[in-house]
């Protein structure tokens, strides 16, 4: 950005609540033109946020503009993300406060993602429907080391999910707690944390609690991004329903309701679709313009 451009609008969105004290915060930016990463960056970093979403058109978009399709990046206050769902959804919801409902397209490092947004008495909802997602093994050398920088010992994981790196346009790593006690009870050594998630090219630690058969409540250390904890991740929302049906845990054909941020006093809630025959995974919620 050159030093006579004007500071383009920089917005504050939650997404994943109803009300701008719930969900996710991320800086939303519909007109980056003009931006360069580090412009970018320092916006991100000036917030404060997990993350911020930045538009720009795409290459192929029409020149009258009548489709909307976007470029979308994703700065956390450290580095840039190849995909964050949050923003996402706030972005949607922004979009649609000016445009209306309707479908998106956002083109990300990780994939194409399409968007659904709605309105229902009032409320705006967005549903993000993920890239093709796939898990992988973690090595045992590095499960006792993700254990140990947690302090988490191995006996507090449920036996019944298998730790596992978990993609749908980022990677997370996967726990399951066997109480909610576990759950709220996180206290980790950041830097040891942060050193591992580099090496393994983790965005987030998904950490989950089962309630009942398609209700999970779930936590996301982030260090990797300079943050202590995501308040609502909706990356690590899809990639965790890609796991939960893999190793049958769910159907194929699923609702599930994940709760977030309550340890945190920001409640939110992620509501993530399975579809039998389509390995996608859709995530939805409500987005709040922040004051």
């Amino acid at each position: 950005m050159t030093t006579n451009a004007p500071r383009p609008e920089v917005l504050r969105y939650t997404a994943f609540s109803s009300t701008p004290d719930g969900g996710n915060p991320a800086g939303v930016v519909l007109d980056a033109t003009g931006l360069d990463d580090g412009d970018m960056l320092a916006i991100a970093a000036d917030l404060g946020y997990s993350e911020s979403a930045f538009l720009t058109a795409p290459p192929d978009r029409p020149a009258d503009g009548a489709e909307r399709a976007y470029r979308i990046r994703y700065f956390s206050p450290k580095a840039e993300v190849p995909f964050c769902g949050h923003a996402t959804i706030a972005t949607a919801v922004a979009l649609a406060e000016r445009t209306g409902p309707g479908e998106l397209v956002f083109a990300t490092r990780a994939g194409t993602v399409p968007v659904t947004v709605t309105e229902e008495d009032g409320a705006i909802r967005a549903t993000l429907t993920s890239v093709e997602p796939h898990t992988e093994a973690i090595p045992a050398a590095d499960l006792t080391e993700a254990l140990a920088a947690l302090g988490w010992p191995a006996a507090d994981l449920d036996p019944a999910f298998p730790p596992r790196v978990a993609f749908a346009g980022a990677r997370h790593l996967v726990f399951a707690a066997a109480t909610r006690a576990r759950l709220a009870d996180l206290a980790y050594d950041f830097a040891r944390l942060e050193a591992l998630m580099h090496r393994l090219d983790l965005t987030t630690v998904q950490l989950v609690w089962r309630a009942s058969a398609t209700v999970f409540h779930v936590r996301d250390p982030f260090p990797v991004g300079g943050v202590v904890e995501d308040p609502a991740t909706g990356a690590a929302a899809a990639a965790f329903g890609a796991y939960a049906r893999e190793f049958g845990l769910v159907p194929e054909d699923a609702v599930l309701t994940l709760h977030q941020g309550e340890d945190l006093g920001r409640p939110g809630e992620l509501t993530v679709t399975l579809r039998a025959g389509d390995p996608r995974v859709r995530v939805s919620g409500t987005g709040a313009r922040i004051d």
